[in-house]
């Protein structure tokens, strides 16, 4: 049921601050707050336990992860996101909940390289600072749109950077400024995984570094990566698990936001 006055949206649930500022002023009666407190500190549908407060927490609302779920849960999950937020992000979507969302929240928007699906805020993200994502190889694209997705739906400008692995590394240094130019970084690289090495020997700003499944039989699935990543003789690399763009990208955001925070 639409709410009174301002809080008008049947489709978003105010936060905490703005429903007990409805109530005070009257724009909302006591048993509708009483009622909204119920699905607080978390929402439960059966089949999942959804965060509602994360925001409140971390900045940024609940994350959907959706290996391993059905379809039909993925939108009952964003249904319900989406009444307590102005934005949903899905990661490791498939095309098939891609389209059973799509049916329901026409505004949903699903990226085929990425498996993302994401809805932004009525007048889009609000984009600050800058995190570059770098790729070393097309094969790794999948992972770095990944991170790039995540830090834009978490407020972030992002560029990138792709195809500028270190078997051509003039393609790389061609670059400096502009990676010299990032509040933080993502470097996504597969096979020997020396890329970020290279990034945090040319730059001050914080790089996370992902290694990808990407490479032959020796790579052992991103774990000859991983390793070369977290042996780095490079100093300011920090190293999230195999494939992991979201975790890459998240914490770029944050950081950058810190970043952009003090400079104002």
């Amino acid at each position: 049921m639409p709410c009174r006055g301002s809080l008008e949206s049947p489709r978003l649930k105010p936060g905490i601050q703005e429903l007990l500022e409805a109530v005070r002023d009257g724009r909302l009666d006591v048993s509708e707050g009483m009622e909204r407190l119920r699905s607080w500190p978390f929402r439960d549908l059966g089949h999942t336990h959804l965060d509602t407060h994360r925001e409140h927490r971390c900045g940024q609302p609940e994350v959907v992860y959706g290996a391993g779920k059905t379809p039909q849960q993925i939108l009952e999950i964003a249904s319900a996101v989406l009444e307590h937020h102005d934005r949903l992000l899905v990661t490791r979507a498939s095309p098939e909940a891609a389209r059973v969302v799509a049916m329901e929240i026409p505004h949903a928007r699903f990226d085929e390289i990425a498996r993302t699906i994401t809805v932004e805020p009525e007048g889009g993200v609000e984009e600050r600072g800058l995190v570059l994502v770098v790729c070393a190889g097309t094969s790794d694209l999948p992972v770095a749109r990944e991170a790039a997705i995540t830090a834009r739906m978490c407020g972030a400008r992002v560029e990138t950077l792709n195809d500028v692995g270190v078997a051509g590394i003039h393609r790389l240094l061609a670059h400096t400024t502009r990676l010299q130019s990032a509040e933080a970084l993502v470097v996504v690289a597969g096979m020997e995984g020396a890329l970020p090495s290279v990034v945090g020997g040319l730059v001050d700003a914080p790089v996370i570094a992902v290694p990808t499944s990407v490479g032959y039989g020796a790579s052992f699935g991103g774990v000859a990566a991983l390793l070369a990543m977290l042996n780095s003789c490079a100093s300011g690399i920090a190293v999230v698990n195999i494939d992991n763009g979201f975790g890459a990208g998240y914490m770029a955001a944050r950081i950058n936001a810190r970043a952009t925070k003090e400079k104002r």
